[in-house]
């Protein structure tokens, strides 16, 4: 409606046909001489009982299903019958009710594939239906997009080239056969609908129910990180993940609450942004992968390290699981709260399952998709309000659970004779955030074991190759 608003004081024609125009939340319309109307309605249940001659359903794979099947197009009843109709030589121009849904494409799994499926079968077959896409490169021939700014996306280091396929280019996406990691499985799991924020984004929204939420009691916190070297090398991006554990009858439940990824940097500035991300989210431990660079970060929290940005100094840290990794630090009364993830084949097979295994459960939950994330926020007083450069802040919470999905289901499975299975991702792809998220997964694994007294992890016995 604000759309057509801004059209209106830009047309004297549109201006003297339109009646009136509200923009209200509650009452958003427009109204014409000639006895027309649009109307914006939400997309639930509250819908019912609404009538239209057209109806128009923008991002239509967001709207449930059963909410276009069985409230939104039942707005369209009785055909829009005007009085020239009743004339015998105007009856052949009877119109049909219409239905138009828009949306940029998405997985082949969701419901909204088989409605484009479905509908191009339909238009191939000489119905009346009609099916198109509209990639970016229409938007640059008409001016309404920059070529350039097109190529410096594209060629951004954490450029997501599925997301970039399904949103701009209007292709749908669907795994491989040989994907070790469905996406029904991990968008199932998309339950959380607030990450956990640094501590002083909680200070940007002066709101009373935006707040930093404190352990619960037998709640453990971790962050695990994939350690990458210097910038501009292909697969090479360093990633923190928190993680809660939240005690459950079983063991614990696994909530991904906040990821950031870095591409490059000194083992010295990374350590240190462990150690913030520690302190933020009071963590119990530290998981870490200290094969190759990854070696120079330990090293660096094994050592007292002043944080220059917050003027404090961190106390060394010590390994907790690896003898071999403990005595280089020096520092003998450094706490054990260091986890160390050395890869091998038969350790990252298991890494693979376990984590294939707590999604396939339920027991990872992650952050909701990026458009859910801006109507959640939306809810509390001040957001809509902040910068764009800040709100951005916000939705990149969500956005790096998007592009951990897109890694995940790139990789495809490889087993050896010993039925260990390997993980490969494609040419120029990444794997950082899923190898931080195992990590972490993996470590919540061995601390059930330790909290249940177990030696043996109950696996389904679908996820072991035979």
């Amino acid at each position: 409606i604000e759309k057509i608003d801004d059209l209106r004081k830009e047309s004297p024609n549109l201006k003297r046909e339109i009646e009136d125009l509200k923009t209200s939340t509650n009452d958003a319309r427009v109204e014409f001489h000639n006895g027309s109307w649009i109307k914006i309605v939400a997309s639930n249940d509250g819908a019912r009982s609404k009538r239209a001659n057209l109806l128009i359903v923008d991002e239509f794979r967001m709207v449930d299903f059963e909410i276009i099947s069985k409230v939104l197009r039942k707005f369209l009843t009785a055909p829009r019958s005007p009085k020239y109709l009743e004339k015998e030589e105007y009856a052949h121009l009877k119109e049909r009710n219409k239905e138009i849904y828009l949306s940029s494409c998405w997985y082949k799994v969701h419901w909204s594939y088989g409605r484009f499926v479905t509908y191009f079968n339909a238009m191939m077959k000489g119905s009346k239906y009609f099916v198109c896409g509209l990639p970016y490169q229409i938007a640059i021939r008409e001016g309404l997009l920059d070529k350039d700014q097109v190529k410096d996306e594209m060629s951004e280091e954490d450029f997501d080239p599925i997301g970039w396929s399904m949103e701009m280019e209007a292709l749908w996406f669907g795994e491989s056969e040989k994907a070790y990691f469905k996406f029904e499985d991990l968008e199932k799991n998309r339950k959380l609908a607030s990450p956990l924020f640094p501590p002083d984004y909680y200070d940007l929204i002066k709101d009373s129910n935006f707040k930093f939420e404190n352990k619960k009691p037998g709640e453990l916190r971790l962050i695990s990180n994939d350690i990458a070297g210097m910038a501009g090398k292909d697969n090479d991006a360093s990633v923190y993940t928190v993680f809660r554990l939240i005690p459950n009858s079983n063991g614990y439940d696994r909530h991904i609450v906040y990821m950031e990824s870095i591409v490059g940097g000194h083992t010295g500035s990374q350590a240190t942004r462990i150690r913030q991300l520690f302190e933020d989210y009071a963590c119990d431990y530290i998981v870490l992968d200290t094969q190759s660079i990854g070696l120079g970060v330990y090293d660096a929290l094994c050592q007292p390290l002043y944080d220059k940005e917050r003027a404090k100094e961190y106390e060394p840290l010590s390994c907790i699981n690896d003898e071999k990794m403990a005595e280089r630090c020096t520092y003998q009364n450094a706490e054990k709260l260091i986890y160390s993830i050395k890869g091998n084949a038969q350790l990252n097979s298991e890494i693979a399952v376990l984590l294939k295994d707590g999604f396939k459960r339920g027991k990872i939950k992650i952050p909701i998709n990026e458009n859910e994330g801006r109507e959640y926020l939306k809810r509390f007083k001040g957001y809509e309000a902040l910068p764009e450069e800040t709100k951005a802040k916000f939705i990149s919470s969500y956005v790096q659970i998007t592009l951990l999905i897109n890694e995940m289901i790139n990789l495809e499975a490889e087993y050896n004779d010993n039925g260990q299975v390997k993980l490969k991702e494609p040419k120029s792809k990444r794997k950082d955030r899923y190898s931080s998220v195992a990590y972490g997964n993996y470590v919540a694994t061995l601390l059930e074991r330790k909290l249940n007294k177990q030696t043996e992890y109950d696996i389904d016995d679908d996820l072991v190759y035979f």
